[in-house]
């Protein structure tokens, strides 16, 4: 008997035309994606089917986009008789695909979730001076080895571990120069390759305390249920299900490490976890799961073709 966690992407898995075939073919995507344009007071909507690309890659914009179009996914399965509470043991969601899963779960409106990734979004982009931060991808080391370089490379200064994405494949982040030192570090201890990215904001590292205090305040405004199955959450690696547990590592996500390695390992191991279901926008988690843990099976639902093979796989 499968046993499945159905986890939700982060920011980068955004694309033009997202989620457009959905609100072709199905209401329930359609009601979703006009409740976020409603909740936010602007046509977000229009944005994700038809861009420009350059908007919808905004903080502000990718972050409730993503999370419309996994939360219309879940909702068309819900529809057809595969709700969320039936058939996943587990959610989990990358950095703000946590909102998404918890959206999907009940522990928040979809309204709520559009405004407070709005609002986290807007706060993760001003708490940083255009310039001052950066982020790198570095691919080929191990997690240890990647941590002690940031360490080594603060010099006064803010360099951290942001994402542990998979073996070999971690993100740091800082003030430019730390990020830069930590890159010749870990080219010269082996790095395959070190990356700079083209984000707008050092994400997951001490410099986004403004936005953790920024979404401190805006949860705290928000009803909060428990959610229908346990949340894995980034940044301690394990099942939580308390509201109000739930509102605090939130909060310490913002400038906590996104430990999605850890999360996964857990589900496949402590959690029994079988089968990895992706809800949303892109095929980015269902690649890490391959590295992470192979012998998991691991499948992306994005678009109609993929709603009707899941539906179909579970049925046969």
């Amino acid at each position: 008997m499968a046993k499945r966690a159905f986890t939700f992407p982060g920011q980068g898995s955004q694309a033009v035309g997202m989620g457009k075939d959905l609100a072709d073919t199905y209401q329930e995507a359609r009601n979703v994606f006009a409740e976020v344009d409603e909740a936010l007071g602007q046509k977000l909507s229009a944005i994700m089917f038809e861009g420009p690309e350059d908007l919808l890659r905004l903080t502000e914009n990718a972050q409730p986009a993503l999370m419309a179009v996994s939360v219309a996914v879940t909702r068309v399965l819900a529809a057809r008789g595969f709700a969320l509470a039936d058939h996943a043991s587990y959610v989990a969601g990358h950095s703000l695909g946590e909102y998404s899963a918890l959206c999907a779960a009940g522990t928040f409106g979809l309204g709520d979730a559009a405004r407070l990734l709005k609002i986290r979004g807007q706060a993760m982009q001003q708490a940083v001076p255009v310039g001052q931060g950066a982020m790198a991808a570095i691919l080929g080391l191990d997690l240890e080895t990647v941590m002690s370089a940031a360490a080594d490379a603060g010099d006064g200064e803010i360099c951290g571990v942001a994402n542990d994405n998979a073996p070999g494949q971690v993100v740091i982040s800082g003030h430019v120069g730390a990020v830069n030192r930590a890159i010749e570090l870990l080219k010269a201890a082996g790095a395959k390759r070190a990356l700079p990215l083209p984000v707008s904001a050092p994400f997951h590292c001490a410099l986004m305390r403004p936005a953790a205090d920024a979404m401190e305040e805006a949860l705290s405004k928000v009803a909060m249920h428990a959610p229908v199955v346990p949340l894995v959450a980034n940044v301690v690696a394990k099942p939580i299900t308390d509201p109000e547990e739930i509102r605090r590592r939130l909060i310490e996500q913002v400038t906590g490490m996104v430990r999605w390695t850890e999360s996964v390992r857990w589900m496949t191991t402590e959690g029994g976890v079988t089968d990895l279901v992706e809800l949303g926008a892109g095929k980015v988690l269902s690649g890490l799961a391959k590295r992470i843990s192979p012998d998991t099976a691991a499948v992306s639902i994005g678009n109609p073709a993929d709603v009707d093979a899941f539906i179909a796989s579970l049925s046969a």
